[in-house]
């Protein structure tokens, strides 16, 4: 097996693991594309923070013929299985690639809408994940739709204790993993640096978003959309 066959089953392995993660995921996709319908005219150029194997683009391109892709990762391997998986859906004229931060790029257009799906719960600092909200704010057109979604809650509360134990139930029920193993991912998602609801809100209120309400959850994870004042 080549290398690049070795990337696209570790993609593969990844667009199952994260419907395993969160059970809800096409629903959160299909909610987004809603959304950002409502906002865009009928062409429109989005950014996607986070690109990771292109789902966004795959999801929704297909629907929306006029809408124009620019994926951001830091993972170039993944950006290579996203452009492979467009190029299968004859969509890769639609689409562009950049691997690194959004920090590094230097990025030529402004953006009509922009997502941040599964990225803020991985940025170590407060004044990372501002910094990066700030960024994203900065590529967008004035009234421009933005969804985000990541972990969030107390981790040292009860509540998200509750949520975890949900969580661990649907990996045992539907993998073949142990009660060890799930145990073991339990304890690194609750070394993440997740943010409670209400500063997740403070953060995109912060660095100017308004409108910002949570449309979404299921058992470690919420969305939120907002718009560029």
């Amino acid at each position: 097996m080549d290398d690049f066959s070795f990337d696209l089953e570790m993609a593969k392995e990844y667009d199952k693991g994260i419907r395993r993660a969160m059970p809800t995921y096409d629903a959160l996709f299909r909610m987004t594309q809603s959304f950002m319908r409502a906002h865009l005219s009928e062409k429109a150029d989005l950014l996607i923070v986070g690109a990771g194997s292109g789902n966004e683009v795959t999801i929704w391109g297909p629907q929306n013929p006029n809408w124009h892709f620019t994926g951001v990762d830091p993972s170039e391997e993944m950006l290579e299985v996203a452009a492979y998986k467009v190029k299968e859906l004859q969509m890769d004229d639609r689409a562009q690639w950049v691997a690194g931060y959004l920090h590094d790029v230097s990025l030529e257009k402004m953006f009509d809408a922009a997502t941040c799906m599964l990225v803020l719960h991985f940025v170590e600092t407060r004044e990372g994940k501002r910094a990066l909200l700030q960024q994203i704010y900065d590529a967008l057109k004035p009234g421009a739709p933005f969804v985000m979604s990541c972990m969030y809650g107390n981790t040292s509360s009860k509540e998200f204790a509750n949520r975890l134990q949900h969580w661990k139930l649907i990996w045992l029920d539907l993998t073949n993993l142990d009660q060890e193993d799930v145990d073991a991912m339990a304890e690194s998602v609750s070394e993440l640096p997740i943010c409670e609801e209400e500063e997740i809100e403070s953060l995109l209120e912060e660095v100017g978003f308004e409108h910002v309400t949570k449309f979404f959850s299921t058992t470690l994870f919420g969305a939120w959309s907002a718009v560029k004042k």
